[in-house]
């Protein structure tokens, strides 16, 4: 790490001979720490090799130095959160606009594909009311273009993002030695701006990608839509179905029971959502930023260049810290994705497996879509330096076919009524040793409290009422026991 961080020097020494030309780099016209005579590394400058701002102007074409500048301006003005989410969307969009590599382009659904897909969830519901105690979640049924899953799901992404950028952003004025850190407060913001840029850049980049693979609201086993709504991407179906030899209404009948369970899920459960977004928090807070890296990333800045940008942000900037209780977040946080996705792939397959020909087919496809690195874990891994585990998938279906046969379909639903009652990774392991014990029952200990509750009711008031008694009947000399 040189002495001057992200390369900013002293201001030049005056030009030599009054020609207007600056003294040899290699003699005293170097501002203090070698970055040459100009800190910002502006065309014609000398040195500026460590200079973010050398990188951006360096070798830029005068012609488009205004447009840089108007993108440094953009970048340099956002007082926002730790993430430019204007930035962020704008991005997404632009990457949607572009198409997916096969040259598929986004377009506006129309009439009668909204019309497939409201009477595909209708029937998916229909079919889950006999494999599942969980009450339809679905208010409404919508179709949706790649563009309108960006808008639909940007403040679930807010939501999942801020808290890693957050440590980013203190991670950036925190590579400035301790001494400049009282004086540095325009710098710093300044640093912390970049920050919410790059961020914004690198998430608009991935969620832009992301939107032309998924093909409903709840692909990566979390709820980025909003409540109620189910909803599917018919450009994306098609594309999914490309190629498998299965009918189209088939498959989008398919997705439509996996869209609705998610539904039905994260409904009835009230408390599910804030656990997964907690865990993914929980997860965040303990990741650690390499500074070195992050300065490397800023040295290397070139708002002209947005490709490397998002690449060098992609270099291993996020590292988990081991310790065992960021293991034990992970932990959870993946056990958590595998019990959603696993009931949602277990219901699912006992809701189609008697009425389409296809389910064992599409069943497998989609399961291996995920271990092969399906958009939930590139994304994690993109946006929060999260790696998720699709084998467990696998693992978490088996326990809870497992439990359906032995404790019925309520029985197996009941497990949701508590985070507590629900299987933990080592019951993964030996789902056969969870769905033979003995489980727990908390509407029987909530009743044994609530009793417990009632009875000393009467006499905790009774106590209260004689220690009022005693301090107005003049027993009590009106010192605390601290006067004793």
């Amino acid at each position: 790490m040189s002495d001057t961080p992200f390369g900013f020097g002293l201001p030049p020494e005056e030009p030599d001979n009054g020609d207007g030309k600056k003294k040899d780099p290699a003699g005293g016209g170097q501002g203090a720490g070698g970055q040459g005579g100009n800190p910002f590394g502006f065309p014609g400058a000398g040195g500026g090799g460590d200079n973010p701002f050398a990188a951006m102007f360096g070798s830029m074409n005068p012609n488009d130095l205004g447009a840089a500048f108007q993108q440094l301006g953009q970048m340099l003005s956002y007082e926002g959160g730790p993430v430019n989410w204007d930035m962020a969307k704008q991005i997404a969009r632009q990457t949607v606009a572009q198409g997916t590599a096969d040259g598929t382009k986004d377009e506006s659904v129309g009439p009668a594909e909204r019309v497939a897909v409201e009477e595909a969830v209708r029937l998916a519901d229909l079919w889950l009311d006999d494999a599942t105690s969980l009450p339809s979640g679905s208010t409404t049924a919508v179709a949706w273009s790649r563009a309108e899953w960006v808008e639909a799901t940007q403040p679930a992404w807010k939501e999942l993002v801020d808290p890693v950028a957050e440590r980013v952003g203190a991670a950036m004025g925190g590579v400035l030695p301790e001494e400049m850190q009282a004086m540095a407060g325009p710098l710093i913001g300044m640093m912390r701006s970049m920050g919410g840029a790059m961020f914004g850049q690198q998430i608009g980049q991935a969620v832009g990608t992301l939107a032309g693979e998924v093909v409903g609201s709840t692909d990566i086993g979390l709820p980025l839509g909003p409540a109620g709504k189910a909803a599917l991407l018919p450009l994306n179906i098609e594309a999914f179905g490309k190629d498998l030899g299965v009918p189209k209404d088939e498959i989008r009948l398919y997705l439509a029971l996996r869209e609705a369970a998610h539904q039905r899920l994260f409904a009835h459960v009230p408390w599910l959502r804030s656990h997964l977004f907690g865990a993914v928090e929980g997860y965040a807070r303990g990741i650690k930023v390499d500074t070195a890296k992050l300065e490397d990333a800023v040295g290397q800045l070139d708002v002209s260049n947005p490709e490397q940008l998002q690449e060098a942000l992609q270099q291993g900037m996020f590292q988990p810290e081991d310790t065992p209780e960021q293991k034990a977040a992970l932990a959870r946080l993946e056990t958590a994705l595998a019990l959603v996705e696993g009931w949602v792939d277990a219901v699912v397959h006992a809701a189609a497996k008697p009425r389409l020909t296809s389910a064992d087919a599409l069943r497998e496809m989609l399961r291996r879509r995920r271990a092969t690195g399906g958009p939930a874990e590139q994304t994690f891994a993109t946006l929060i330096g999260l790696e998720l585990r699709p084998r467990r998938l696998r693992d978490a279906s088996r326990l809870w076919a497992s439990l359906t046969d032995a404790r019925g379909v309520d029985g197996r639903d009941d497990l949701w009524e508590h985070p507590d009652m629900l299987p933990t990774a080592s019951d993964l392991d030996d789902p056969d040793g969870f769905v033979h014990r003995e489980h727990l029952d908390f509407s029987e200990l909530d009743k044994m409290l609530g009793e417990a509750a009632e009875q000393s009711g009467p006499s905790l008031k009774k106590d209260k009422g004689a220690e009022a008694d005693e301090r107005t009947d003049g027993s009590d000399d009106g010192k605390g026991d601290s006067d004793k």
